[in-house]
């Protein structure tokens, strides 16, 4: 039930951030050569002549209709203008996840079975680091060594990601944005699988004889991923405006690079839509962690 009141939230502050723009979006529309008397019926015609409040009204009742307008640059459809970019950025998130996820888990869980070595200590600095550096940081360090070197194209989308040239072309964006998510993702593994590994069934299941290895990962693992899911959760509104950062600074065709472009181009109609697009995906991928939590702990179903 809380996601419709983010939703209108979200909606209105897009809204009203793109207000205070200093540019007219009328004169924007008109082109350079327009009159003003061809402004103001332009004005009229997208309802800017009328109050703020009746404005985000009428806003909101197109959303509701699935209108989310038309370009003022490219005069095509905001909807059509999303179906086309929403796919690679879906594609981005999911290589992204698929190794970065999977990666951190390995690295807590090995760090939580080390506790106080050097191993430890180590996969600890490395965490810390990559929570330090910024995606923009590692993206050119992967342009300059890896793409400048001819190993991996690093401009553009290359066709879809089952294919050999989309996956090539895939791998620095994924890396770079993967990267920064590793650190925080083994840390809270860590944390949380040194807790679990102290309670009473786990000391139970190492006196019925099961070794170590086992224990954690049959019994300790399954549990102390509740919280790890949590903050997967919570890193995917990080990981959309990371999604900005790589997609523009690798040209890839998905939403948060066409969002920059409506913005800076002052195509409001589209910069509204990509605003939305991204916290309806926000808003899924939190659901998508409600349920895993009934998954990973059946008690929580039960309530």
């Amino acid at each position: 039930m809380i996601s419709m009141p983010v939703l209108l939230g979200v909606l209105l502050i897009g809204f009203l951030l793109l207000q205070v723009v200093p540019t007219d979006p009328a004169t924007v529309s008109a082109g350079p050569s327009a009159t003003k008397a061809d402004i103001e019926a332009i004005r009229q015609q997208m309802g800017l002549d009328k109050p703020v409040w009746l404005q985000f009204v009428l806003y909101l009742g197109r959303v509701l209709q699935l209108d989310l307008g038309r370009s003022m640059i490219s005069n095509r459809a905001v909807s059509e203008e999303i179906g086309l970019t929403l796919w690679p950025t879906v594609e981005l998130m999911l290589a992204c996840l698929i190794w970065a996820v999977p990666l951190g888990i390995l690295l807590g869980t090995l760090a939580a079975r080390r506790r106080g070595t050097l191993i430890d200590r180590f996969i600890m600095g490395l965490s810390v680091m990559g929570v330090s550096v910024p995606v923009f940081w590692v993206g050119l360090l992967l342009i300059q060594y890896v793409g400048g070197a001819g190993l991996l194209p690093f401009q553009g989308r290359d066709g879809p990601i089952w294919t050999p040239s989309g996956l090539h072309s895939i791998i620095l964006p994924a890396i770079t944005l993967g990267a920064v998510f590793v650190g925080p993702v083994a840390r809270m593994t860590r944390t949380s699988l040194l807790e679990t590994l102290s309670a009473d069934y786990v000391r139970t299941a190492r006196a019925k004889g099961a070794s170590d290895w086992r224990v954690t990962i049959h019994h300790a693992l399954r549990n102390a991923l509740i919280p790890v899911v949590t903050l997967v959760g919570l890193q995917i509104g990080f990981l959309l405006g990371g999604s900005i950062v790589t997609e523009t600074m690798f040209a890839w065709p998905g939403v948060g690079r066409m969002a920059v472009g409506a913005i800076t181009s002052s195509d409001f109609p589209l910069a509204q839509g990509a605003i939305l697009i991204l916290a309806v995906g926000f808003m899924t991928v939190n659901l998508i962690v409600d349920v895993l939590y009934a998954y990973l702990d059946p008690r929580i179903a039960r309530r």
